[in-house]
């Protein structure tokens, strides 16, 4: 199982109603056994190895993690009321660095002795899974004309802050425009970076060293990045901060009242879910 499937779940907390974000956790168990199996194809005891790892990761990220979402939900509805600032997007950039780590490290506690006694053929399984994954994201990234790249990465932007923020305007939209323009296009240096962190994966499930290796692997993923894929998306982050920028400069009360609105109602979900026995 690899550690990043863990986190599927947290993004579907951010990205679905309310409603469906606390059924989809309270069931989270049976989504993260099915992607398990999907790339590793999990047998007999080991099944019951895996359910015991899944129990240990939720039970932690219940009292854990969900806690530290809901006082971080509140600081961040806080400061989008007052406005945000440069310093607000750094803060909001290392929580989610810090968090995602912390759940990494407690997933890989869990799962590190199962991994290490995984068979040839089950890591052969793994490696088929990767490679159609690979062809997946290469049809969505890589294919198309520049032009069409771009207006691929327009609309998915647009519909992510329209989530947030409710319709947005035509200076603001055409505001989102103009970050996709100036942005580097990275697809073809991710694509790179992902390969090369799924071949040093494998390797690692091979050696059986996962139990020895992978904590610190999983949380330092920024490790070993070309230095052109580093700069690319450092130069990303920093359009993606200046568009964040303006457009809370642009925002219109409705606008802002809908993503505090928004935010506040994670927090008060993640505080009910942490409580829940």
């Amino acid at each position: 199982m690899r550690a990043k499937q863990l986190f599927v779940l947290v993004a579907m907390l951010l990205l679905s109603s309310c409603s469906v974000t606390r059924l989809a956790y309270n069931n989270g168990d049976v989504f993260l056994r099915w992607q398990a199996n999907y790339y590793l194809d999990f047998q007999g005891e080991q099944s019951d190895e895996l359910d015991q790892a899944l129990a240990g990761f939720l039970a932690w990220h219940r009292t854990k993690a969900l806690p530290q979402y809901a006082r971080l939900g509140d600081e961040a509805a806080a400061r989008l009321l007052r406005g945000i600032k440069r310093e607000d997007l750094d803060w909001s950039y290392d929580a989610m660095q810090a968090q995602a780590r912390e759940a990494l490290g407690a997933a890989v506690a869990e799962a590190a002795g199962l991994l290490d006694r995984l068979s040839p053929g089950q890591i052969s399984h793994l490696e088929q899974r990767l490679a159609e994954e690979n062809r997946k994201f290469s049809k969505e990234q890589l294919q198309g004309t520049m032009e069409e790249r771009h207006q691929r990465r327009v609309k998915r932007n647009l519909e992510r802050l329209e989530e947030w923020f409710g319709p947005l305007s035509g200076v603001q939209t055409e505001r989102v425009r103009l970050y996709s323009k100036r942005a580097p296009f990275s697809a073809e240096l991710h694509d790179r970076d992902r390969k090369r962190r799924q071949a040093e994966f494998v390797a690692m499930l091979r050696a059986r060293e996962a139990r020895q290796r992978l904590a610190h692997w999983a949380q330092d993923w920024e490790a070993g990045r070309a230095p052109e894929f580093a700069e690319a998306s450092r130069a990303t982050r920093v359009e993606y901060y200046s568009l964040l920028l303006d457009l809370d400069r642009t925002l219109g009360a409705e606008q802002r009242e809908h993503a505090v609105k928004r935010m506040k109602r994670y927090t008060v979900l993640f505080d009910a879910l942490a409580r829940q026995p």
